[in-house]
């Protein structure tokens, strides 16, 4: 068993991410592996998610998407252990090219510096000593992703200096920074299966906005591999609170469910180590591996 403790204080992960089930399908088995083991793991979420379609019987008690894309986040961060999230306050932003790009508060639209300065100011309050955010390419290319990418990078690296963001709280500086990768091996067989079936792997999802194709010709490099197999139980059930996101359709039912399926035979998520820069040494098991004790 990893030891996430450093004498008296807890280790620390947190997550800087873009929509409500950004926690549970990318990462879900690692930040709730670490949230078992003892460590707090917080979430920062830029937007609550309200861009795309849902069922309607899904929206049955809510207002509208938003309020229903945070009740299903608040469901999945009960099981996999959060200790606490936040929201930035962004709208959603959609795919890029939809309309939902144009509205005044959403993400794609942010001024890049306030983003940064909002999240350095979550990451001075935490303090965590790992912070994880998507890849370069937004894990499959939607704005509000690489938008989050680009602004963490940003925030991991003025958290610690002075004069940066003064207004947003004493300084404190994150030993480690990794970025979530996407299962190349699954993309690869799911593409695969849905050529031989006939169906687009360029148009997936509820809303038809994943490329399939596009993520599996995505190289990004792995430096840490995290089983989650003690934990996989609570990953699937985070998984279902995000009902709203599974619901493909009365066309893509069977569809997803076989991919969804395939998805779960494996127990382990992959990350980029970002910062301090990898060499070509093993890969880790622990993301806290070689992190010091304040």
């Amino acid at each position: 068993m990893l030891s996430l403790r450093f004498g008296e204080s807890v280790k620390v992960l947190l997550a800087v991410l873009a929509h409500p089930d950004d926690e549970t399908f990318g990462m879900g088995g690692t930040l709730a592996l670490y949230a078992q083991r003892g460590a707090q793991v917080h979430l920062v979420c830029a937007t609550r998610g309200e861009a795309g379609t849902v069922s309607p019987e899904h929206l049955q008690g809510y207002q509208n998407i938003a309020e229903l894309r945070e009740a299903e986040l608040r469901c999945a961060a009960s099981q996999l252990g959060l200790t606490e999230f936040h929201f930035l306050g962004y709208r959603d932003s959609g795919m890029a090219g939809s309309p939902e790009n144009q509205h005044p508060e959403a993400l794609a639209r942010a001024n890049l510096n306030e983003v940064s300065r909002r999240i350095t100011e979550h990451i001075r309050r935490i303090k965590p000593q790992v912070v994880i955010t998507f890849d370069p390419a937004g894990g499959y290319g939607h704005p509000d992703h690489i938008a989050t990418h680009q602004a963490t990078v940003e925030a991991f690296h003025a958290a610690g200096d002075s004069g940066r963001f003064p207004q947003a709280g004493p300084p404190f500086q994150p030993q480690k920074l990794y970025y979530a990768t996407i299962s190349r091996r699954f993309a690869g067989v799911s593409l695969t299966l849905l050529r031989l079936i006939g169906h687009n792997p360029r148009r997936m999802g509820r809303n038809q906005d994943i490329d399939l194709a596009e993520i599996a010709s995505q190289q990004f490099p792995i430096h840490a591999r995290v089983n989650y197999r003690p934990v996989a139980e609570l990953k699937r059930r985070a998984t279902a609170c995000h009902a709203s996101q599974l619901d493909w359709g009365p066309a893509g039912r069977g569809l997803a469910g076989l991919i969804w399926r395939l998805e779960r035979l494996g127990t382990s998520e992959t990350f980029m180590r970002a910062h301090p820069a990898a060499s070509n040494g093993p890969i880790e098991r622990d993301l806290f591996q070689g992190v010091r004790e304040a």
